[in-house]
C-alpha cells in the first residue's frame, strides 16, 4: 500500500525504504564525469559481472540505455528490427529516429516474441532502395506481452539468424531480473548472445532512478561519449548508484513474491463475469485486464475511489503490475474492489 491506496499502475511507483535511504545517505561519492565516484564504479562492475559482460555504464533511464545501444551499433539511415509492440518503438518518444536517424522495421510477434524465421523475412534484401539492417532488438520480459518471458531457445534461434546476416543484437532487459527470477535462467545466460543489454533498477527492484548498459569495452566507451552528448553524465551520482546497489542486494529475491501476487490476482479476477484475463499467461508481475463492458478510464476512476490504482492502457484494457508495495494479503482487497463494480 502506498499513500493509503493499493497502487498497481506500475512497478516504478515504489519509494525507497528506510534501508535504501540510509544506503544513499552513507554513499561515498566523487565526480563521476571525471571517473572519481567509487560507488558508481562498484555498481557498474557488479552489473557487468552479473551479466557476464566486460563493462557497464550507469545512466539515468532505460530509454537512454536503449538509445545509447542503438547509437553505438548503427549509422544514420540504417534499419533496426524489433517486435511491433516493443517499448523502444512505442514508448521512447521516437528516439531511434530523432537521436540515431534509424528506421525501424517491425515484426508481428506473439506476446512480444518472434522467431528466427520471422526475422529472416524482415531483413531487407541488399538493394539500393532499402535501408539496410544493422541491429536486432529483443525485449525480455516484454511489457505489452503482459510480462512474457522469451525462452532461451527462442532467443538463440533469433540470434542465430541475426548473426548469419552480420547483425548486432541488443536486449532491452528493463525487467530481465523478473525473467531470471521466474525462469531460473541466469542473467549471464540470457545476456550471452547479445552485444549489449540494458537493465533497469527502478522497476521491479525498487530503486528511485537509473539503468545500466552493459557490453564490450569498446561499445561502452562509445556509449559514455553519447551519454555526455545527450546530457546523461552526472557528478556525485553515487547517491543514486547506492540505491541501485541496495536494490540488487535486497530486493531481487522479492520478485518471486510479486509474481505469485500477480497470479493470485489473475485467478481471482478470472472468476468475475465481465472481466477477461488468462491466469495461464501470467509469467511474471504484469496482468492485462480486458473489460469489454466498462470504459477503462471510468473504471480506473471508480477503482481509485475504492482505494485501488491501475493503469488504463486502451479503451477497454487495464494494466496491473505487482510491485514491492503490494503485500500478499492486499491482493484479495483488489479482487473485492473489482467485484464491487462488476
Amino acid at each position: 500500500m502506498l499513500n493509503g491506496k493499493i497502487d498497481l499502475r506500475s512497478d516504478t511507483i515504489t519509494p525507497p525504504d528506510a534501508g535504501m535511504r540510509q544506503a544513499m545517505a552513507d554513499a561515498i561519492v566523487g565526480d563521476d564525469v571525471l571517473g572519481d565516484d567509487p560507488t558508481v564504479q562498484a555498481l557498474e562492475n557488479h552489473v557487468a559481472e552479473l551479466l557476464g559482460k566486460e563493462k557497464a555504464l550507469y545512466v539515468p533511464s532505460g530509454t537512454m540505455a536503449n538509445q545509447l545501444a542503438i547509437r553505438t551499433q548503427t549509422r544514420p539511415g540504417d534499419a533496426m528490427i524489433l517486435e511491433g509492440h516493443a517499448h523502444i518503438d512505442c514508448y521512447e518518444s521516437g528516439a531511434p529516429a530523432a537521436l540515431a536517424g534509424v528506421h525501424t522495421r517491425l515484426v508481428k510477434g506473439e506476446r512480444g516474441r518472434f522467431t528466427g524465421e520471422q526475422l529472416e523475412t524482415a531483413i531487407p534484401v541488399k538493394n539500393d532502395h532499402f535501408a539496410q539492417a544493422s541491429l536486432v532488438c529483443i525485449e525480455n520480459t516484454h511489457n505489452q506481452g503482459g510480462g512474457s518471458i522469451w525462452p532461451l531457445s527462442q532467443i538463440q534461434d533469433v540470434s542465430g539468424t541475426a548473426r548469419k546476416h552480420g547483425l548486432a543484437l541488443h536486449l532491452d532487459g528493463a525487467r530481465l531480473w523478473n525473467a531470471s527470477a521466474a525462469s531460473g535462467v541466469s542473467l549471464a545466460d540470457y545476456a550471452a548472445t547479445f552485444d549489449t543489454v540494458s537493465v533497469c533498477f527502478s522497476k521491479g527492484l525498487g530503486a528511485p532512478v537509473g539503468s545500466a548498459l552493459v557490453g564490450p569495452s569498446d561499445l561502452i566507451e562509445k556509449a559514455r561519449f553519447y551519454r555526455k552528448q545527450q546530457g546523461g553524465a552526472m557528478r556525485q551520482v553515487g547517491i543514486l548508484a547506492a540505491a541501485a546497489q541496495y536494490a540488487l542486494t535486497h530486493n531481487r529475491d522479492r520478485l518471486a513474491q510479486d509474481h505469485e501476487n500477480c497470479r493470485h490476482l489473475a485467478e481471482g479476477l478470472y472468476e468475475i463475469d465481465g472481466i477477461e484475463v488468462d491466469p495461464e499467461e501470467v509469467e511474471t508481475n504484469m496482468l492485462f485486464i480486458e473489460t469489454s463492458n466498462h470504459d477503462a478510464a471510468t473504471l480506473t476512476q471508480r477503482l481509485d475511489e475504492l482505494g485501488v490504482r491501475v493503469l488504463a492502457t486502451g479503451p477497454f484494457t487495464l494494466r496491473a503490475v505487482a510491485n514491492l508495495t503490494l503485500q500478499a494479503d492486499e491482493v484479495d482487497r483488489v479482487i473485492h474492489a473489482f467485484k464491487q463494480i462488476f
